[in-house]
């Protein structure tokens, strides 16, 4: 009798597959990498089959290690990363270029025209969002404009769109089932949010055809049926769906509204629930959806920092600082502090709340005392003051003080990075057991469709604490620095 949760959690770095039983116990855990592709400074692609050949690489291994069979799984639940871009032929299923990723600023001129006719006010105000490369829109536009005959068989029925969640469910269904969820689809910025449904307006200032869009669907529902798999037997149900940061926030059991989380991946990501109403911000955040249940649709505010994690990987790939990213941790706690040195991580541009795509990473503050352990300990800072100014922000916007902030992600095993953004935060940090929370979302939006699960109080329990950080700074002493890192990001 199927009694496991298949995860897919495709990553921007690598794909990962979980098994995961009815008490959210990970029974198996692969991950496999896969090639970024720049083309040109400051353009980020993927390669749709080598993202494909790692999710079926680790489903494959996944069930090998688990020692399960295929015909115990009763769901198949997928996160993904979000604004990545893909467009492929409805006949092959095969991408007619490259995925644009979500961190790739090639539309930033189309924007900033975009911008100049004062089209910023009406994306807002239509889509939540802010006029900005980061989301699928305009790379979707680039790609029917720049791709030889893309426009015309796109006009013609012969492309489909997607992001990487209706990318894969198409691929797991054999070309049966093109959809997207809400959530995914709230990032595309040619979704109202408000009427959940594509924009007309969008799609027409966008050059978009409307009929190579997905459909739009809820995050827990069974979608379509696995068919024509090496890797899986026909007939699997694939059930949920949400975007990686969403996901996070429902395996973090954030289903009230205040709950909030921060994911610290290749970016960081805070997002808090507002519960059954959008929150407008004013203070350069995101309105999002979490997710749908049903009828039930739960809003969110979003954060984004572009470069969290990546920044670690550029000081072991790109300056050989040391050979394995769990070293930093060691390395900045060698010193008892930065030295005087900041680092602005805006290796991709700035995201929430300072938008600025043409912004550029910035080290400061070198003199002749400054190690690779300083600059290792000013890379965690500044991942975690990128969090202050996001969190400042929702305060703003909610009128209202947070003091409990759960997180998750890789980085999240990092004690001292997460000591540092208490600190600099200024409230308790909360990290569950099980940091791979954007899986467990998955799965539980899976499981919920397929009965493994009656409701979300069968799900709350699940969630497991497994350590506390307190602020241990005082709060003049952060604001000094707080007030030194905004002097070194208006360099950036």
């Amino acid at each position: 009798m199927p009694d496991v949760i298949l995860a897919i959690d495709q990553g921007t770095t690598g794909s990962t597959a979980l098994l995961l039983d009815d008490q959210l116990n990970t029974l198996a855990k692969v991950n496999r990498e896969f090639p970024q592709i720049f083309p040109r400074p400051g353009w980020v692609e993927h390669d749709p089959e080598a993202i494909w050949a790692s999710v079926t690489e680790t489903v494959r291994a996944v069930l090998d290690e688990a020692g399960v069979t295929a015909d115990r799984i009763a769901g198949i639940g997928i996160t993904n990363q979000r604004e990545t871009t893909v467009l492929w032929d409805r006949r092959t299923g095969r991408a007619v270029h490259n995925a644009i990723v979500w961190q790739c600023r090639r539309t930033a001129d189309r924007c900033a025209a975009l911008a100049e006719r004062g089209f910023d006010q009406e994306v807002r105000q239509r889509t939540g969002l802010v006029l900005d490369p980061y989301f699928s829109g305009t790379k979707l536009a680039w790609l029917l404009d720049e791709v030889e005959d893309a426009r015309d068989r796109a006009e013609a029925g012969e492309l489909a769109f997607g992001t990487i969640d209706t990318y894969l469910t198409w691929r797991l269904t054999g070309g049966a089932a093109h959809v997207t969820d809400l959530s995914n689809a709230s990032r595309t910025m040619l979704m109202g949010i408000e009427s959940q449904a594509w924009d007309e307006t969008m799609l027409d200032t966008l050059r978009i055809p409307a009929g190579v869009l997905p459909q739009i669907r809820s995050c827990s529902e069974i979608y379509g049926h696995t068919r024509g798999l090496d890797v899986l037997p026909d007939g699997i149900p694939v059930a949920g769906m949400a975007g990686d940061q969403q996901a996070a926030l429902f395996g973090q059991a954030g289903f009230e509204a205040g709950a909030a989380k921060c994911t610290f991946g290749t970016g960081a990501f805070l997002v808090l629930n507002t519960g059954d109403a959008p929150v407008r911000s004013d203070n350069g955040l995101l309105t999002t959806i979490g997710w749908r249940l049903g009828d039930q649709v739960s809003y969110a505010l979003e954060g984004s920092v572009f470069v969290a994690g990546a920044a670690v990987q550029w000081l072991r790939d790109g300056l050989g600082l040391f050979e394995s990213a769990p070293e930093i941790e060691a390395l900045a706690e060698s010193v008892p502090d930065t030295g005087g040195v900041f680092f602005v991580p805006a290796l991709a541009g700035l995201g929430a709340p300072h938008w600025n795509a043409h912004a550029r990473g910035v080290i400061c503050g070198l003199d002749r005392g400054t190690t690779r352990a300083h600059l290792a300990r000013a890379t965690l800072e500044g991942i975690a003051l990128q969090n202050v100014d996001i969190l400042r922000a929702m305060e703003a916007d909610l009128g209202a003080p947070m003091t409990v902030l759960r997180v998750d992600g890789g980085a999240a095993a990092n004690d001292l990075l997460m000591q540092i953004q208490a600190d600099l935060l200024g409230v308790s940090i909360v990290r569950p057991r099980m940091l791979e929370t954007t899986a467990a979302g998955a799965a539980m939006l899976a499981g919920l469709a397929t009965g493994v699960w009656g409701g979300i109080d069968d799900l709350r329990s699940a969630w497991r604490e497994d350590r506390r950080f307190e602020p241990a700074m005082s709060r003049d002493e952060a604001e000094v620095k707080i007030a030194a890192w905004h002097r070194a990001i208006e360099k950036a």
